[in-house]
């Protein structure tokens, strides 16, 4: 369990946690994220492949430029560098290391470093790169040397420490083995350092195992990186003094567009808003400690202090209280009333938790059972009811996790919650109707995989801003993959849907069609036919009168009354020709 817990744990390092959520002693992995790309410079990065196919180094500046505007999306405070090794010219800090040009500083990504990128690239990239850098003798040790100084300058905080090598050559030096020697040792030194070292590998015509990471660079998704972090940190109450400490973790939101930023029109820099409260009498600037919130109760303004507030919307002390276990069948569907959360146990806040949250989702999945808990995730939240539904661990072919093990929260409704529903009678299908929709359902039925769908509407936008930004002259296409894929429906269902509205619409039925007009004229005159002259009893008016129900008839209908009582109306109301109905019958 500690592999997913501390992949779950790289927040960012402005991220404040909620009150009640952290303890004081607790060690996290705080910052940013830093990237240096390593790239090999030499003759053979510029050899072309077959067909004209892009060179390897062509496709690593695709690469870089795929992490950098991708970097400036998901999560623009990251740092990134863009090195290059076995090059003629010599650019670094004092000149210290030969033949290694550090093209970009550790630093945040932006517009400028991408059009640098671009310029690199293609024919005219070649040229600039064999002028800007050119080619000469390859030390990697040095190389890496020059990478780990990069952050002798650095005063931040930092998570991760990435170095990623692009490189066409199995052997960099030759058969050097000083150099070899040389480059293993500064590796080993980097790890020691808490340095990722990633080595790709890509030769022409031959794709071997590293070159595997490439592709899945290039995949290119406009996102903003979510934060990996517990919503929540409570404790399972399993009995008097048993707890265990546990994590709540949103396994999905939803992207929004990011929020426009409001810019000095002077210097162009991001305003900050700030609110401050006066009084409205002196003009005096307030304190918090001087603010106060009311509540009207019988015609008197009940003031209150924040304190008294907060007090009075508690209602128990963060945590879940285990109630019971029920068995996994009285869980309907109609009680997901709103989106589930992940529970993961939390080892760093109370020791032996691991161990004993295991054993509860060992058992809970063994007997087929949910817990029942009452929770309150926050201070000042209300409280609910809860299933604990066990989730096991999953893992694909290559022993990697695919989902961890835990319990899937899933949010129970009170009594008040459930409607009851006065669903519209509709003639029922028959059987052959049914059966033939089953058989169209299943023909368009498909494995559903939420990364293979992008929201249209964002990655729209985040490419209208790419082009601002980088001066292109039109924003790149954007593929709505949420549009059906008609042609490949028709050729899945064949005739089913033919048949299926011979089955269901009548003969000749052509959904395109007008629908007919409501009136049809007289077969003589050509006129409107008249409407048929309604009638009604005396007695059953004057039942109506009695009850008090003349109100439920129409207008017509009171009319054709009026004129067999004998009353004489000018008026058209609906009221009017009451009156004169009752005053009529009680003289």
């Amino acid at each position: 369990m500690a592999d997913w817990t501390s992949y779950y744990r790289n927040e960012d390092e402005e991220e404040e946690q909620e009150d009640g959520e952290q303890s004081a002693g607790e060690e996290r992995l705080t910052g940013r994220d830093s990237l240096v790309f390593l790239v090999d410079a030499s003759k053979e990065m510029f050899i072309k492949g077959e067909d004209g196919a892009p060179s390897n180094f062509d496709m690593t500046m695709q690469v870089v430029r795929t992490v950098y505007t991708s970097k400036i999306i998901s999560s623009h405070r990251d740092l990134i560098a863009l090195v290059f090794y076995g090059t003629e010219h010599s650019k670094n800090p004092n000149d210290t290391f030969k033949h290694v040009y550090v093209y970009h500083d550790l630093d945040e990504p932006g517009a400028k470093r991408v059009q640098d990128v671009d310029a690199l690239r293609g024919e005219k990239g070649a040229k600039l790169a064999a002028e800007t850098l050119g080619c000469g003798p390859s030390s990697l040790g040095d190389a890496l040397w020059c990478c780990a100084n990069l952050y002798s300058d650095i005063k931040l905080r930092l998570s991760h420490k990435r170095l990623m090598i692009f490189t066409c050559r199995e052997q960099p030096h030759g058969g050097d083995n000083v150099k070899d020697r040389q480059a293993r040792t500064k590796a080993s030194d980097l790890k020691e350092t808490a340095f990722v070292i990633i080595y790709l590998i890509s030769e022409l015509g031959l794709q071997l195992e590293p070159c595997e990471k490439l592709d899945d660079l290039q995949k290119r998704v406009r996102a903003k990186e979510q934060k990996k972090r517990a919503t929540a940190r409570i404790n399972l109450c399993l009995g008097d003094g048993l707890n265990v400490a546990v994590g709540l973790y949103a396994t999905a939101v939803t992207a929004r567009k990011p929020p426009p930023v409001k810019l000095y029109r002077e210097s162009n820099e991001a305003v900050r808003s700030k609110t401050r409260t006066f009084h409205t009498q002196t003009g005096s600037l307030l304190l918090p400690s001087e603010i106060k919130k009311a509540q009207t109760y019988g015609k008197k303004q009940i003031e209150m202090e924040k304190d008294e507030v907060d007090f009075i919307k508690k209602f128990d002390d963060p945590g879940l209280v285990l109630m019971g276990f029920k068995p996994m069948e009285k869980l309907k569907l109609h009680h997901h009333i709103k989106p589930s959360v992940f529970l993961y146990p939390e080892e760093g806040e109370i020791k032996g938790s691991a161990c004993l949250f295991s054993a509860l989702l060992k058992k809970c999945s063994e007997k087929n059972v949910y817990a029942l808990c009452r929770c309150i995730a926050r201070r000042n939240n209300p409280p609910r009811f809860v299933a604990l539904v066990p989730q096991n661990e999953e893992v694909d072919d290559a022993k990697v996790q695919i989902n961890p093990p835990g319990f899937n929260v899933i949010y129970l409704p009170y009594a008040d919650d459930v409607r009851t529903l006065d669903l519209p009678r509709c003639t029922s299908a028959s059987q052959e109707q049914v059966d033939k929709m089953k058989d169209i359902v299943t023909k368009l039925r498909f494995k559903y995989k939420s990364d293979a769908f992008e929201n249209p509407v964002i990655q729209k936008h985040y490419r209208n801003l790419e082009a601002l930004a980088l001066d292109m002259m039109a924003p790149e296409e954007v593929e709505d993959l949420i549009m059906p894929k008609v042609e490949q429906i028709d050729r899945r269902l064949g005739s089913l849907v033919d048949e299926f509205k011979n089955l269901v619409y009548p003969a000749n039925y052509n959904p395109e069609s007008k629908p007919a007009a409501k009136r049809k004229t007289a077969d003589s005159g050509g006129g409107a036919e008249k409407k048929p002259k309604v009638e009604v009893s005396m007695d059953q008016i004057k039942v109506h009168v009695q009850n008090g129900t003349l109100g439920k008839l129409t207008v017509p209908v009171l009319k054709e009354a009026c004129k067999q009582f004998g009353v004489r109306t000018t008026g058209t109301k609906k009221q009017e020709l009451i009156d004169a109905l009752m005053d009529q019958l009680s003289s």
